[in-house]
């Protein structure tokens, strides 16, 4: 048997409920893993809340690392007893066990733990994807960074200096300030308490960023534009504060010719071949300790809604895994 957190319909934390279940045989393709930590990221929140739609009844969570115990007749990538991890669906990683499709599971170099892999990989491979793909950063690209103290932005302000980036972060309150020092930005700016457009354009002698990543949505949209160079490009990778406005094409050339993308992981992680190299270079900067994983808080499976409630509430700073 294995304990499962389950939901019936959107809402608060506390549709989230444990249940048990059956622990079942894999099917040919598929790796029954024996769970030992479980990422918690932001996704998982707005499709609880019903922004992202999900099938209902059913599970949640898209991160997870662990042992395999069984596999399918037609595995060959994984053997029982591999430490693995996981992104993407299907849907089911709030669990003490589940099946997975086993191509989709990469195994754990040594030295990276369970809880290693299930704090990074996610948001690994989403900052990896948008420091080298959506905008090739390199040496002196200046990077206008928000939430740099959340958990992506603790893994990307460290990789985004490492290839050679000024970055710019961005903090929403300022007991945050130390830590994005801390992390290696060359700037801190802490968001409503000055004028962020002229500041980047003061700290940057008037240049002003080759590419912002803003995950904060409709709040910071505006302010984001006007931060870029001409050709500049905005990435918008979150809405915490709500979906960015609709915007006008004319008003790019206005503002310089600037390019606006909104990328997502399942696009960048999808194919098989893409999603193995994304994720062997993230465990490969946790290696050469260019990333260091680390977790804010460990909650019992059991206790996800509590786990919900922090990241939700901004009481987080840093990575949430769950236990089971």
């Amino acid at each position: 048997m294995a304990t499962a957190i389950r939901l019936t319909q959107t809402g608060g934390p506390e549709v989230l409920t444990p249940e048990t279940v059956e622990q079942v045989q894999p099917g040919p393709h598929e790796a029954w893993i024996e769970q030992e930590a479980i990422g918690v990221n932001y996704l998982d929140v707005t499709q609880r809340k019903g922004a992202v739609p999900i099938p209902l009844p059913g599970g949640l969570g898209l991160e997870g690392a662990g042992r395999v115990t069984a596999v399918g007749s037609a595995v060959t990538n994984v053997a029982v007893g591999d430490r693995v991890a996981y992104i993407l669906g299907p849907l089911g990683a709030y669990a003490s066990g589940r099946l997975y499709p086993a191509e989709r599971l990469v195994r754990l170099p040594d030295g990276i733990s369970f809880e290693d892999a299930a704090t990074v990989l996610f948001k690994g491979v989403t900052a990896q994807y948008l420091l080298k793909s959506t905008y090739p950063v390199g040496p002196g690209t200046v990077v206008l960074l928000y939430g740099v103290a959340g958990g992506l932005g603790q893994i990307m302000a460290p990789w985004a200096k490492h290839l050679g980036a000024f970055v710019i972060g961005v903090v929403s309150k300022e007991a945050s300030v130390e830590r994005g020092r801390a992390l290696g930005c060359d700037a801190v700016l802490v968001w409503g308490a000055c004028d962020l457009p002229a500041e980047v354009a003061a700290i940057t002698n008037g240049r002003k960023a080759d590419v912002a990543y803003d995950g904060i949505g409709r709040d910071t949209f505006a302010a984001s534009l006007d931060s870029l160079r001409p050709r500049g490009l905005l990435a918008s990778i979150g809405a915490s504060t709500g979906a960015p406005p609709p915007i006008e094409v004319g008003t790019l050339n206005a503002k310089g010719s600037l390019f606006l993308t909104r990328p997502g992981l399942a696009a960048h992680a999808t194919d098989l071949a893409e999603y193995r190299e994304r994720a062997a270079d993230v465990f490969a900067a946790v290696t050469a300790r260019i990333i260091t994983p680390s977790v804010w808080k460990t909650f019992p499976l059991a206790e996800a809604a509590a786990a919900h409630a922090a990241l939700e509430g901004g009481a987080s700073a840093g990575p949430i895994l769950l236990k089971p």
